[in-house]
């Protein structure tokens, strides 16, 4: 059972027991180098007609060169170019991965996500997340080591600004006593946690709607995804809560090479993607998006071969 069963973009994606695919943004093998944000409209268009669920965006506020990871999301702010993105495109669903709840009041993302998921109702899904990166912690003022107390505080305080009426919030991130929030969401928006956000498995098998977790191998994955679900059962009996995580993807033009691993993922042939996917979504990956940042062909290319020959093997979920 899935307490999204209604909402349009989320029953695109995640079906118990089946493996959707979606891409991250950018859509642009930069590697290393910053992003140039071309054609991002287009080829967020294309694969739309292919039929990928999602599209995926970063929460990063300053390149860091020093942090190790050289992604620094997709330039622009997120929310903002969620919105653009949404407006470009017509079903596909647009992820969060993850709006970093330490570093954004509450309340001002309650308002953005509230009128996101307005004007382009159940398309939004949200990844919520503690976040990592200490310069964006720096710059704002707010100490790196309080993130897990301070993301805890703010999903409550989110929680309750979104989905009760005239709510009574004494935090110390504010106070709401007699007065509500405009616009509320027009369904609830499914929020998943990211990575543990400095919390234990089980305060987000008890609290999130799915989990969204960092690539690792299927042997690895498996084991998470085991205890995870466990823990669901235990918290919310019979409720279906799905997992996800990305894969960045280097796609072979030997459609039969075998896989060889990269940064976060693995440079392969789509025939032998197609085994590896199928292995996933025997673990229990209900949705995988793929980052073609380290890709050695252009995004074009890949998103059509990927489209045509992999995406079948995967649909979105028939409603």
């Amino acid at each position: 059972m899935s307490i999204f069963s209604n909402h349009y973009g989320y029953s695109r994606m995640y079906k118990e027991g089946e493996l959707t695919l979606g891409l991250h943004i950018p859509l642009e093998n930069y590697q290393f180098e910053t992003p140039t944000m071309k054609k991002q409209v287009e080829l967020s268009q294309l694969a739309e007609s292919y039929g990928f669920t999602g599209l995926w965006l970063r929460d990063v506020v300053l390149d860091d060169p020093s942090f190790g990871d050289p992604a620094i999301g997709q330039i622009y702010d997120m929310l903002i170019y969620l919105t653009y993105l949404a407006s470009q495109t017509k079903e596909i669903a647009l992820g969060t991965a993850a709006v970093v709840l330490s570093l954004r009041h509450p309340l001002r993302v309650a308002k953005e996500i509230a009128t996101i998921d307005q004007l382009f109702p159940e398309r939004l899904i949200m990844g919520v997340s503690s976040g990592d990166r200490r310069a964006d912690f720096d710059g704002l003022n707010i100490k790196h080591e309080e993130r897990g107390k301070r993301f805890v505080e703010s999903f409550n305080f989110l929680n309750q600004v979104l989905y009760e009426e005239y709510p009574s919030i004494e935090s110390s991130l504010g106070l709401i006593q007699g007065s509500n929030l405009v616009p509320k969401p027009h369904k609830r928006i499914p929020t998943m946690i990211t990575g543990y956000a400095q919390q234990t498995m089980e305060w987000f098998a008890e609290h999130g709607d799915g989990w969204i977790y960092y690539p690792r191998t299927p042997h690895l994955q498996a084991k998470a995804i085991e205890n995870w679900r466990q823990l669901v059962k235990e918290y919310h009996p019979g409720v279906f809560k799905p997992f996800s995580q990305p894969m960045h993807l280097d796609l072979s033009e030997d459609p039969n090479e075998m896989p060889a691993p990269i940064r976060l993922g693995f440079r392969i042939g789509r025939n032998r993607l197609i085994e590896l996917l199928n292995i996933y979504k025997e673990i229990g990956v209900n949705h995988l998006f793929f980052a073609l940042f380290d890709s050695r062909r252009p995004a074009e290319e890949v998103i059509q071969e990927l489209g045509e020959e992999v995406l079948p093997h995967f649909p979105a979920v028939k409603l």
